[in-house]
């Protein structure tokens, strides 16, 4: 699991390099680069740092302690079918689709003026 996050960081990381480069062709500006730079890294820390096994819980655990029996059971879940190790909770979509669509609205906007 450790080593597809890493592929998946590196290559993350390589499309956010391609970005700032387009965007510096286009714009020939260096504070527009770093602004890319930035929502990217924060985008990118949104999705990969996490302690998912945490948040793949239920909304009223989280003001506790994952257990170890939690943890467990997570992992279990995990080894099983694709369609039982990715589960799509309501709040979780609605609350990343506004932060990264509200954050890429803005982004856009300072790119292309």
């Amino acid at each position: 699991m450790a080593q597809t996050n890493d592929v998946a960081l590196r290559s993350s990381l390589v499309w956010l390099a391609v970005i700032m480069v387009i965007v510096g062709m286009y714009t020939h500006s260096w504070k527009k680069i770093m602004v890319t730079y930035v929502v990217g890294i924060l985008g990118i820390a949104g999705l990969f740092l996490p302690d998912w096994d945490f948040f793949d819980r239920s909304y009223s655990r989280w003001c506790y302690p994952i257990s170890t029996e939690e943890r467990d059971a997570i992992l279990a879940l995990r080894h099983t079918s694709l369609f039982k190790r990715y589960r799509i909770y309501p709040l979780r979509v609605v609350a990343y689709t506004t932060i990264y669509g509200f954050a890429l609205y803005k982004w856009w906007v300072f790119v292309s003026n």
